[in-house]
């Protein structure tokens, strides 16, 4: 069995001003005492961000179970602290002033090499790591998953506010991520040593710190055995997080059954990125023949080409029921534009309360 892993981010909030709140660290130090054995949680990046770790999941009920406890101890934790937290991938609201650093080192030289970049990066993603024990699989994988990252994007946008307006992007953080050293499609790759010297080439500039300041939407993970996916925005259910786990263990098992292929073009898929970040699942999305057509022909193409794979794993079930939903309430930027056209910011704030105790 493939195994995967998902890391979660949070953005915690004032509850009345809507604000980031600097509280990481105390909430990871309350979900420490907590001794969770299915998850880890540390303050992130900034000192308004909140990561958690799954560990290694075999099934998709595991790593639904690890979520959903992880989160309810997070919402015990903040309802605690009188802190807020907001599931989405760009804050709707931020401060004036720069954002605040989590006091690492690493992070205060990160913010300090970056500079206005960081004092803005109130940006929150979900990442999922495959397991491939040979790194010259991870590699082929990484090489042959380029052209599907802009739909797994549009079905993951969840970012579609900033700075108190709608951005008109439904993942506004995948735009927002350009602005960083090294982003976007990660390029094709010859195999792990090409891999390995263009990585060496670029933490040799003043530019990257390490292998963790790569923005890829997809890399190696220089820390596990593992193929990082990043694409997606952080994620208002859990369900939506096991969703895009499951989507993407079938497509890196589907991918390294099949033949090398051709490099395809760096630039299509970087377009293709702007693309899903721009409408999500509401319009349309580039195909791997770099034509654009509706986004339910797209998804049901991803489906089509991993079916095997997905129900090898027993998750088609799954899968099918969760684009089926998906198809129903809208990506999550979508589900965030109608809490405010119904409720207004307060819309926003229930729908994420809601949201990170749904089952």
């Amino acid at each position: 069995m493939v195994t995967f892993g998902i890391e979660e981010e949070f953005l915690l909030i004032d509850p009345l001003s809507g604000m980031p709140a600097a509280r990481a660290a105390e909430l990871s130090g309350k979900l420490a005492e907590t001794s969770a054995l299915v998850t880890t949680a540390s303050a992130e990046f900034l000192a308004s961000q909140l990561e958690t770790s799954t560990i290694v999941c075999e099934s998709l009920e595991q790593a639904a179970d690890a979520l959903l406890l992880s989160r309810a101890h997070i919402a015990e934790a903040a309802s605690a602290s009188g802190v807020g937290v907001a599931l989405t991938g760009a804050a709707p609201l931020i401060p004036e002033p720069p954002a605040e650093i989590t006091q690492s080192g690493r992070y205060l030289l990160m913010g300090e090499v970056t500079g206005a970049v960081a004092g803005e990066h109130y940006l929150n993603g979900t990442h999922i790591h495959v397991g491939i024990p040979d790194r010259e699989d991870r590699v082929a994988a990484l090489n042959r998953i380029r052209p599907w990252l802009a739909t797994l994007a549009a079905l993951s946008a969840n970012s579609p506010f900033w700075r108190g307006r709608d951005s008109s992007f439904s993942s506004w953080r995948l735009i927002h991520y350009r602005r960083w050293s090294v982003q976007g499609c990660p390029p094709y790759f010859a195999d792990a040593a090409d891999y390995d010297r263009r990585l060496e080439h670029l933490l040799a500039t003043d530019v990257v710190l390490d292998a963790g300041h790569i923005g890829w939407a997809a890399r190696l993970s220089q820390q596990y055995p593992t193929l990082e996916v990043r694409v997606g925005d952080a994620q208002l259910e859990a369900q939506d997080s096991v969703l895009l786990a499951a989507l993407v263990r079938g497509l890196v098992t589907t991918v390294l059954r099949e033949p090398e292929a051709s490099p395809t073009d760096p630039e299509m898929h970087d377009a293709a990125l702007w693309q899903a970040a721009r409408y999500g699942l509401d319009a349309h999305l580039m195909g791997l023949d770099g034509v654009s057509s509706p986004a339910q022909a797209q998804l049901d193409t991803l489906l089509a080409y991993i079916r095997p794979a997905l129900e090898d794993a027993g998750d088609l079930p799954y899968v099918v029921h969760g684009l089926e939903r998906l198809h129903r309430t809208g990506t999550g930027a979508a589900r965030q534009r109608a809490a405010v056209a119904q409720a207004g910011w307060s819309g926003l704030t229930d729908l994420f309360r809601r949201s990170l105790a749904a089952a």
